[in-house]
């Protein structure tokens, strides 16, 4: 299973839930599957997919799914201990670890050699971490949901990229649709 593959397996999972989706193909191909208005869709800002999921977490009561991706953890680093001493029990950061930087080219990154990003998330002190292999991605994130803990998922799966149209909707159209979401689910 490639990233398309787990987005499609989990979109059931995740299509009333608060998501802040990776910037670049992982958010096109989450519009493309299943597009909502409970989805954040980053489109400028790699490495920060985590950081906003996390921000928003702590800032409301409903539960938040950031979808990031190894590339992207990789380059803000500093979101793993930020996260783990940031703790909301509302937070979950599904990394899909394709060991690529799959929007810039599938060139490889660390976490496709000898970097955990499990591992590497505990060291930072983060509690509940597990990492899956692809087709056991949305049994995980049933359990996360059904749980009140902060939950770390590590997808294993394989790089490739499918063919998708980009995201033509204006981002401040996605912006405020989703705070829409955002706010309609904290008014009760």
């Amino acid at each position: 299973m490639n990233r398309s593959d787990v987005l499609r397996a989990i979109a059931p999972v995740i299509s009333d839930q608060l998501v802040v989706c990776n910037i670049g193909l992982p958010s096109q191909e989450l519009h493309m599957i299943d597009d909502q208005p409970t989805n954040f869709y980053m489109l400028g800002t790699m490495g920060l997919a985590s950081s906003i999921g996390l921000g928003l977490a702590l800032g409301q009561k409903e539960k938040v799914i950031a979808i990031d991706g190894d590339g992207s953890v990789l380059t803000n680093f500093g979101t793993l201990p930020t996260i783990a001493n940031n703790e909301a029990d509302n937070f979950i950061l599904l990394i899909i670890d394709n060991g690529s930087y799959g929007s810039t080219g599938d060139q490889p990154t660390y976490a496709g050699k000898k970097t955990s990003l499990a591992a590497v998330a505990r060291a930072c002190g983060c509690e509940t971490v597990v990492e899956v292999a692809a087709e056991d991605t949305a049994e995980a994130l049933k359990t996360a949901l059904a749980g009140d803990r902060m939950t770390i998922i590590v997808c294993k799966c394989d790089s490739g990229n499918i063919k998708v149209p980009v995201i033509t909707m204006d981002p401040v159209v996605i912006r405020d649709r989703f705070m829409r979401e955002v706010a309609r689910r904290n008014a009760g």
